[in-house]
């Protein structure tokens, strides 16, 4: 179904098309007579992309035969002054040269996010790790892990879809000529802004 664009509906049936619409998108600054001259915007909240991420764990990753790594849930966080998101999670190691119970430990990390216009994701990116420790490891171990740390982190939290945009979410826009563009950490969520679409 193609949907109406504003400027060709009465005012009164834009604005209820606006509110039914199930996406976040912000449409209000298309209409005639509003205020606002702001482009539209998308807007994605922390929970929902917590309940995303829930999904892909715990995951388990062996290293060498001699230990075995379990990642639980990691937590979102916001960092809208680095216009970044933050993920902690804990870690369980076990193996061989580990009787008794799991050690403990943490995998910290911040990233971006990106746009994938395939198939209408947000995407965590350009992924950097602050910290990747697990407790009382013996020192083979710990050399084993911070060798191989950095690449099991990306492994498990870097390219990961945090967020799906649905056809419906875009029909406007795109009917408008406008494409997702800047995805913007802010104190309560994501937002997307729109830009004119880029030749093909």
């Amino acid at each position: 179904m193609t949907l109406p664009t504003p400027h060709r509906l009465p005012r009164r049936q834009a604005l209820s098309w606006a509110a039914s619409s199930s996406g976040a998108l912000v449409l209000l600054a298309l209409l005639p007579g509003c205020a606002s001259a702001a482009a539209p915007r998308y807007s994605v909240g922390l929970a929902e992309m917590q309940q995303a991420l829930a999904g892909r764990f715990p995951r388990r990753y062996p290293l060498a035969g001699l230990l075995e790594l379990q990642l639980l849930t990691p937590t979102l966080g916001l960092r809208p002054e680095r216009d970044q998101l933050n993920a902690v999670a804990d870690l369980q190691a076990s193996g061989p040269l580990l009787p008794g119970r799991p050690a403990q430990g943490v995998l910290d990390v911040d990233f971006g996010l990106r746009y994938e216009p395939s198939d209408r994701t947000i995407r965590t990116d350009r992924l950097q790790v602050n910290a990747f420790r697990v407790q009382g490891l013996p020192p083979t171990l710990s050399q084993l892990l911070a060798q191989h740390g950095a690449k099991l982190a990306t492994q498990a939290l870097n390219d990961v879809t945090l967020h799906q945009l649905r056809p419906a979410d875009l029909a406007l826009v795109d009917g408008l000529g406008l494409q997702p563009d800047r995805i913007r950490v802010t104190k309560s969520g994501l937002a997307v802004d729109f830009a004119p679409r880029r030749p093909s």
